[in-house]
């Protein structure tokens, strides 16, 4: 039997969107430590954590920052997985004693196995559609049939949408979907009633797998 896709929402800034989207049954949240508009420090990191119950992930997102630096997020936030969105290499990624996800920047129908092979202890892949260097969270939707298949878990990104999610399930069929802008209003402020739509969404195309 198909298992049931885990939903992220990433980019989290307040405590009402927290509640917002555990109440709405998500899997995972991810707070943003990367240089981004939904970039939030520790002790605002730490204030919402409080608010997620467990059993509901609490993702940290870095991209190409020291050592140091994430060191003192982890020894100051409780998380229980980190998201590499830079080029940290796979010594980099494993330095911190958290499981990781790597994301990918999805280029051609290689990018997949190519990730496969340089981290082969990602707890799973996060498929994304920025250009090589940019950050994640900008909306762009990459062509999924270049995902073929993977051997890890595939954690599905890059402009996805209430719209456009259910036609992404049935094609990749990823581990998780994972979603930011689609469900705000603005940068770090997410709308409740997108959140649900996009939840429904992906509900209703788990049925039809």
């Amino acid at each position: 039997m198909t298992h049931l896709i885990k939903i992220k929402i990433c980019g989290l800034t307040r405590v009402e969107d927290v509640k917002a989207v555990v109440a709405a049954g998500v899997d995972a949240v991810g707070f943003v430590f990367a240089a981004s508009p939904r970039r939030i420090s520790s002790k605002a990191a730490n204030g919402l954590c409080k608010c997620v119950p467990a059993g509901v992930l609490r993702v940290g997102l870095f991209m190409d920052q020291t050592r140091s630096e994430v060191t003192r997020m982890v020894n100051s936030v409780p998380l229980d997985l980190l998201q590499f969105h830079g080029s940290e290499s796979r010594a980099e990624c494993n330095l911190f004693d958290l499981p990781y996800l790597k994301a990918v920047v999805m280029q051609d129908s290689g990018s997949v196995q190519a990730a496969q092979q340089a981290y082969p202890d990602a707890m799973g892949l996060l498929l994304d559609g920025h250009a090589v260097g940019m950050r994640g969270g900008s909306g762009k939707v990459f062509d999924w049939s270049l995902a073929g298949h993977a051997s890890k878990p595939i954690w599905l990104a890059g402009g996805l949408n209430a719209q456009n999610v259910g036609a992404a399930i049935r094609l990749v069929r990823p581990f998780a979907v994972d979603v930011s802008s689609a469900v705000e209003q603005a940068p770090g402020i997410k709308d409740k009633t997108r959140i649900l739509e996009f939840i429904d969404a992906v509900r209703n195309a788990h049925l039809t797998l």
